[in-house]
């Protein structure tokens, strides 16, 4: 480090630059989790939420007040407490008000909040607004020294850093936030199951997730619908705080007579825009993908009714369904992240058990501080009840003080031997005040808060009673908001799903023989029937062919590539046989200067040997490889110097390893590891190249090879080159094929 002096200036300090960048980047990085993605797990709020519960509080908007312009509310958001913009501080206004987007919501609008069908709320000097109860029970005790305050970004006013809470908005209402590296989803619940299980943590602290899950069955979604994920699935992601939930739209079939019939969808999954919902399935009526359905209407009012005409009387309603539910929005999966700040401010993933005791953690010190406040307050009072009390019983000596003393507060103290706040109490008594003090009203209330006193004491003293009292407060908001009130029924249900699409399959596409044929430079087509001879297949000039397998239309296909990553396609979907195909880019995103490795049908009760030319690899389930997305799924982890080269069915009890250096190595199966990512293990030791191809085989039957024009030999002794996984191994047999590989693994490949 060197020092800079100038002049006129304080001295310079000159720092490295990956230094500097690293440690704004990491405080930026802290600054955006806390102060903006991730909700606080005691009050369920993010800052901005809080700061406009709290400034609604200020302009006094509580239930039984009048409306106010939403332009007023965020006026005084962004200008006393939140330096941002407007539309974001509205925007998050307007969700705490949307019945479809919160399960209990804590702001009551008046005017155009938007709808379910994904329209925008009017600007917000048409809106207004005010609190819901529910949101006054957050704000509830907050002036009784229940939390701590912090100053406001100009250092002008006070703000609170958490709200006390008295209801458990996080799991009540869920929240969602991407911050950097991190994110969060939380789903609403219903508040009359989480207050029964905060109950049962009241009693037994270490409840097992079981337990609790008999009272919380699962997420409660404003928009309901029906929940049909296994419950050991549920348990699993309450247990860890991570997991997705499988929601279905809920419908009934309408009989219109004469053996015609109608589905009624009357509720959507939850974040499902309903007219982009529509759109989409009308899109795939008109370019004939979804077969079973001749139409859809939107015939809603003001509740949810979507009517879909099959295509036939014919058809059964669950199938159809069972279609919809796999082509459409009418099924979704709710990815659960329970990311959250703790009472430090720490972020991480909690279970459900870890969220609600952070807030009855919070509620009991929210209980401890109000009772020191309150009693605070009853000592205070006493003080001045009891110089009230000396100054009834000598209330002529105290009058003459007053009139005639010069300083009556000093000689009100030394006469009657008052302190300093009873003097004052006195003095600042109006006469006619002073004139009614009546002996029995001020032992009354002595008495009274004497009695308060000692329990508040009591009370502080023991824990048993403070948990007590916070019990009887989660009975008396599960008796408000329980199961009996139409704000607290559960509206999403619990059922069982439908058949996969692959149970389905016959009734989408007719199952057919096709020839799939991918070239060299990746271009992909599919001919129907199965075409024996490959070398009548024609190619665009210059390109030739690299894999011709055969397939049915309603089979999957798995792509291996040399990035490590497995691929998806539906044969039904390639492109057909006349010209010369599509390239494969436009269906999967392979990165430039990746290759395909192995092409095959794809069977879930396989297993695969997977291998880089490094000489790593394991044994993967072939189930493992499954994924719908462009990008495919990462299975074998390679660096930018390797590739993966080997993609073969793991059959057997014997691996062959055979290495660019001619020598082949044989070791049990059982020595590799059966994972589902990951770089995997040493195969082969090499002193210069690396792996040339991998077989696996049953010793008994032997290793069987081909060559290039397709003649086959067998291998039945090879005890001389038997050893253990990661070892050199020894100079092949004679008779391996010249071009150091042992044939086809798929009998695929040309």
């Amino acid at each position: 480090m060197t020092k800079l002096d100038t002049p006129d200036q304080d001295p310079l300090q000159s720092v490295k630059l990956q230094e500097a960048l690293e440690s704004r980047y990491l405080a930026y990085a802290l600054s955006t989790i806390t102060n903006r993605a991730l909700p606080d797990a005691r009050d369920g709020l993010k800052p901005v939420h809080r700061r406009l519960l709290f400034a609604m509080r200020q302009l006094k908007l509580d239930p039984a007040s009048g409306f106010k312009k939403c332009a007023r509310v965020v006026g005084d958001v962004i200008g006393r407490y939140h330096p941002h913009g407007d539309q974001a501080v509205y925007d998050a206004l307007v969700r705490q008000a949307q019945d479809f987007a919160v399960r209990y919501p804590l702001v009551d609008g008046q005017g155009n909040f938007g709808n379910i069908d994904g329209d925008s709320a009017a600007a917000m000097r048409y809106t207004e607004a005010r609190m819901t109860e529910i949101a006054e029970l957050l704000l509830q005790d907050l002036n009784n020294d229940t939390v701590d305050f912090r100053d406001t970004y100009d250092g002008e006013e006070e703000e609170p850093i958490v709200l006390p809470a008295a209801f458990p908005n996080l799991l009540a209402n869920g929240s969602s936030g991407i911050a950097v590296g991190m994110a969060t989803n939380i789903p609403p619940h219903n508040i009359g199951e989480l207050c029964d299980a905060a109950l049962h943590l009241v009693k037994a602290r270490n409840a097992r997730i079981d337990t609790l899950m008999e009272s919380v069955k699962g997420p409660d979604f404003p928009t309901g619908g029906i929940i049909v994920e296994p419950p050991e699935n549920l348990k699993e992601i309450y247990a860890t705080g991570r997991g997705s939930v499988r929601l279905q739209a809920r419908y009934e079939v309408e009989n219109l007579g004469r053996g015609m019939w109608q589905i009624v969808v009357t509720e959507i999954p939850y974040q499902v825009q309903k007219a982009r919902l529509i759109e989409k399935i009308a899109e795939q009526i008109q370019d004939r993908s979804l077969t079973l359905l001749d139409d859809i209407r939107d015939e809603s009012a003001e509740d949810i009714r979507l009517v879909l005409v099959p295509r036939s009387k014919n058809i059964d309603p669950d199938q159809l369904m069972g279609v919809m539910f796999k082509q459409s929005d009418l099924e979704i999966r709710f990815a659960m992240n329970l990311n959250v700040l703790n009472a430090k401010g720490v972020p991480g993933v909690m279970g459900l058990r870890d969220l609600l005791l952070e807030w009855l953690d919070h509620r009991k010190e929210v209980l401890m501080r109000k009772s020191r406040f309150r009693l605070d307050k009853i000592e205070a009072r006493l003080e001045i009840l009891d110089g009230y009390l000396i100054a009834y019983l000598n209330l002529d000596e105290v009058i003459r003080i007053i009139r005639e003393e010069d300083e009556p507060k000093a000689q009100l103290m030394k006469t009657f031997k008052l302190s300093d706040v009873q003097a004052e109490a006195i003095l600042n008594m109006r006469l006619r005040a002073l004139r009614k003090l009546e002996e029995q009203t001020i032992r009354t209330e002595h008495k009274e808060l004497v009695a308060e006193g000692k329990a508040l004491k009591a009370l502080l003293k023991s824990d048993d009673m403070q948990w007590k009292s916070i019990a009887t407060d989660i009975r008396e908001l599960k008796k408000k908001y329980g199961p009996k009130t139409d704000l607290g029924k559960r509206r999403s249900t619990f059922g069982e799903a439908m058949p996969e699409l692959d149970v389905l399959q016959e009734i989408l596409v007719e199952k057919e023989p096709v020839t799939i044929i991918l070239s060299q430079k990746c271009w992909i087509r599919s001919m129907k029937g199965h075409v024996e001879n490959g070398k009548d297949i024609k190619y665009k000039t210059g390109d030739q062919g690299k894999f011709v397998l055969h397939a049915q239309t309603t089979d999957k296909l798995v792509l291996f590539a040399t990035n490590g990553r497995a691929y998806m396609l539906q044969a039904n979907k390639l492109p057909g046989g006349r010209g010369n195909g599509e390239p494969l880019s436009l269906m999967i995103d392979l990165e430039a200067g990746n290759e395909v490795v192995e092409v095959f049908v794809y069977d879930e009760t396989r297993k695969l040997l997977v291998a880089s030319r490094t000489g790593n690899g394991f044994v993967v389930a072939e189930n493992e490889l499954f994924s719908s997305r462009r990008a495919g799924k990462q299975i074998l982890n390679v660096s930018v110097a390797d590739e993966a080269i080997c993609c073969v069915p793991a059959t057997g009890d014997s691996i062959a390893v055979l290495g660019e250096n001619r020598k082949l190595l044989v070791f049990p199966i059982t020595d590799l590891p059966e994972m589902g990512r990951g770089k995997g293990v040493r195969l082969q030791k090499y002193s210069d190249g690396g792996l040339a191809d991998v077989r696996s085989f049953t010793a008994s039957e032997g290793l069987i090879v081909s060559d290039r024009a397709g003649r086959s030999r067998v291998f039945e002794d090879l005890k001389d080159w038997h050893g253990t996984r990661a070892q050199a191994g020894r100079i092949r047999p004679k008779g391996f094929p010249s071009d150091g590989l042992m044939g086809p693994a798929f009998k695929n490949k040309l």
